[in-house]
């Protein structure tokens, strides 16, 4: 049996391709679930199995003919025998069980042993800079390494709140993207938002307003990209 990680790297390349990918899920679904856990046993393995897996998967049900909202919610991807949902693997493993309508603020009640075993121990707020739901407005697709995520997740978080971040100083505003609002507890209320853009793009966020921009949902299934370390 491959290794899980680059299995996941291996079907994300598939679906950008449009090349056969039964192989590779087949070989996903059959791993023995204690040995799953055994090999992705890291925050970073984690990270960037998962993050590839939402990806790919997502593209792969939509080709499918599967529709918003049922591809979040149906139990169509299986995983080391365990049927999972992509709201499974977002909310559930890497936001680890936090309510998807809570903003972060609340986690799920009655959450099954297996997304306890399989979700990371620490939520990261860069990965929603990393999933890609199928919108225009969503961050673009690229692939996750286990020894590199760190370093891409900081590119990817980067990459995207440069494109979607505007600051207006004769306003006293910054705009951002709604993925903020929506995610607000994740990314440590106002206070963390200010931090993240004055880590990351160096602005000076005291006494401004945050304002959200519009989410375009237009439909964009070939939004892809590499990094450049």
């Amino acid at each position: 049996m491959r290794p899980a990680n680059p299995l996941s790297e291996d079907l994300l390349y598939q679906v950008k391709m449009n090349k056969p990918t039964e192989e590779l899920t087949n070989q996903l679904a059959n791993y023995s679930f204690p040995l799953f856990c055994q090999e992705v046993n890291t925050d970073g393995r984690k990270k960037s199995f998962w993050v590839n897996c939402y990806n790919s998967y997502f593209l792969l049900l939509r080709r499918s003919g599967l529709d918003k909202p049922k591809v979040y919610t149906t139990k169509a991807i299986t995983i080391a025998g365990t049927k999972l949902s992509l709201d499974d693997i977002e909310h559930g493993i890497l936001r680890r069980y936090r309510y998807k309508y809570s903003m972060g603020f609340v986690r799920s009640f009655f959450v099954p042993n297996h997304i306890k075993n399989l979700a990371v121990e620490r939520l990261d707020y860069r990965i929603h800079f990393a999933l890609n739901c199928g919108a225009k407005s969503c961050p673009p697709i690229a692939f996750y390494n286990a020894d590199r995520i760190d370093s891409q997740l900081d590119l990817a978080s980067l990459s995207f709140l440069e494109g979607e971040t505007i600051d207006q100083p004769e306003t006293q505003e910054i705009h951002i993207s709604t993925l903020f609002k929506w995610y607000w507890a994740d990314f440590g209320g106002r206070k963390g938002i200010k931090q993240i853009l004055n880590a990351k793009l160096g602005l000076h966020t005291e006494g401004k307003k945050l304002v959200f921009t519009p989410y375009s949902w237009e439909e964009d299934l070939n939004n892809y990209t590499t990094f450049e370390e």
